[in-house]
């Protein structure tokens, strides 16, 4: 996939459809009896880049302040959805260990993953920062973990809703019927090819989240380090 590229036409589309008043709002954000989780592998960005993103964001406060803002804890960037939100998963339905194994199994052959988070995108429903890994390393460890967890017997949804193939991390969510439309275009508009900067990933962190990844509903499971 040429990511520059996808993440163009998804601004472009998106921006359009803002500009519409045709997005979409999230329902769910509010709904204090969601019970949507399920286990996701991801990555953290470095502080210096959450606090670039927090001043994107300041921006975007200032001119829609009743939208959902991601704060610094809950910002990732998804390796792989292993097994995908759905209604009444729990941990005591799997084996940790399990998943843990076959995790470790699937990095054996990573060396390293850069990340550099270059400007910005959207959907119909939120904003986001775009992130370009620097090689193919996050893409072929991806490929290692769908090829071992297909050859397992452990339950999965990977690629269910979509093959992943970015590195982008969502910030922003609409709850609310945008204030000032124009306005967060412009913005956007400043931050399409703002750098926030780019890392060396360390590590990957192994969770069970809700649908947002929010940390009072995170439990962590696992941690794996990658030498750099």
């Amino acid at each position: 996939m040429d990511l520059t590229q996808h993440y163009n036409q998804l601004y472009k589309k998106s921006s359009e459809t803002i500009l519409a008043g045709s997005y979409k709002l999230d329902s769910q954000l509010n709904n204090e009896s969601d019970s949507r989780f399920g286990i996701t592998l991801l990555i953290r960005p470095n502080e210096t880049i959450k606090e670039n993103i927090q001043l994107f964001l300041d921006e975007l406060k200032a001119v829609e302040p009743h939208q959902y803002y991601y704060p610094d804890t809950d910002i990732h960037i998804t390796v792989m959805s292993i097994i995908s939100c759905y209604d009444g998963f729990t941990l005591g339905k799997i084996n940790v260990h399990e998943y843990f194994d076959l995790i470790q199994q699937s990095l054996v052959h990573l060396d390293k993953i850069k990340i550099q988070f270059q400007g910005v995108t959207a959907s119909p429903s939120a904003i986001m920062i775009q992130g370009f890994p620097t090689d193919e390393s996050l893409n072929n460890f991806r490929n290692k973990l769908r090829e071992n967890f297909k050859k397992s017997s452990l339950e999965q949804s990977i690629d269910s809703r979509y093959s992943i193939a970015t590195a982008h991390s969502t910030v922003m969510r609409f709850q609310e019927k945008l204030q000032n439309p124009e306005k967060l275009i412009h913005i956007l508009e400043k931050y399409r090819d703002y750098n926030f900067g780019n890392f060396k990933v360390g590590n990957l962190e192994l969770v069970y989240n809700d649908w947002y990844q929010r940390e009072s509903n995170t439990i962590h499971l696992a941690e794996f380090y990658i030498a750099n």
